[in-house]
């Protein structure tokens, strides 16, 4: 059995380390008080130029607008969703043809703009007229909402049918084993052991996506699709006033902001027995 005999000399604290002010910390703050400055003349100026006529004309169609492009990216969204399920499938697929034609569908929609897809749409297939109205479709393709609608919805799918993809080959090979050694036949692990853990991968790139086509979707307005941008431009036609656009951009940031807080009470939810 040991005995101290001298105790240890209590010591001074620790020197407080003062970091000297670096040119990247001096870029830092001066950008910082830039961007102040900038939002602090921004807000001057709406309050400066508030004119209550013009919000009482124009009010009402930008909340129409603002609805209209809620519904065609919601819808497009969902119909996105359904079509993303068998490309996602056919990606995966072992048969070649099947994988082919999915990988080319992806690879056209996700390498070309938007805005080209939608021309392609409107413009290119309203040449084909009395072809369109042998089989009765032209009452589709004749409408720009409709043809807007088209154009998101395949754009979308491509994209999902990636996310999909990704998030279904991210689950290791173990859970699918571990399925079948309990006699779980595949259709029931793949719904209630494979998907829920996929879905938890994908929600962040889905959410990444919705907010995406909440911006790709104001390139409909060229088709004279009355949306948020289309009611904008309509309103700046008649006013020649930048703060409609302005306007427009902080309904856009509005609800991105929105759906990127509820994203995130999402995912704290689902992933909340993750957590340690």
């Amino acid at each position: 059995m040991s005995v101290t005999k001298e105790m240890i000399p209590p010591r001074p604290a620790p020197a407080v380390l003062h970091r000297p002010l670096t040119t990247a910390k001096v870029v830092g703050i001066g950008v910082l008080i830039l961007w102040a400055l900038l939002a602090m003349a921004l807000i001057s100026m709406v309050i400066e130029g508030w004119d209550p006529a013009k919000f009482e004309r124009y009010g009402p169609r930008y909340l129409n607008g603002l609805w209209t492009t809620i519904s065609l990216v919601g819808i497009s969204i969902v119909l996105g969703a359904i079509l993303s399920l068998p490309i996602a499938f056919a990606r995966m697929a072992k048969n070649r043809v099947l994988n082919a034609i999915a990988y080319a569908y992806v690879y056209v929609f996700r390498s070309t703009p938007l805005l080209a897809q939608l021309f392609l749409i409107y413009y290119g297939l309203g040449s084909f007229r009395p072809q369109l109205e042998s089989v009765g479709l032209w009452w589709f393709f004749r409408e720009a909402w409709y043809c807007g609608l088209f154009s998101l919805t395949l754009n979308t799918a491509a994209y999902q049918a990636e996310i999909l993809r990704g998030a279904l080959q991210s689950v290791p090979v173990g859970q699918h084993e571990g399925a079948a050694a309990l006699g779980i036949s595949k259709r029931v692990a793949f719904w209630k052991i494979i998907l829920p853990q996929a879905l938890i991968v994908a929600l962040r790139p889905y959410g990444n996506e919705i907010i995406l086509m909440i911006k790709g979707s104001a390139v409909v307005a060229i088709v004279t699709v009355y949306d948020l941008m289309g009611e904008t431009r309509y309103a700046f036609s008649r006013t020649f006033d930048y703060q409609t656009y302005l306007w427009a951009a902080i309904f856009y940031l509005t609800m991105v902001e929105a759906l990127r807080h509820l994203w995130n009470f999402i995912e704290r939810r689902l992933t909340r027995h993750l957590v340690r």
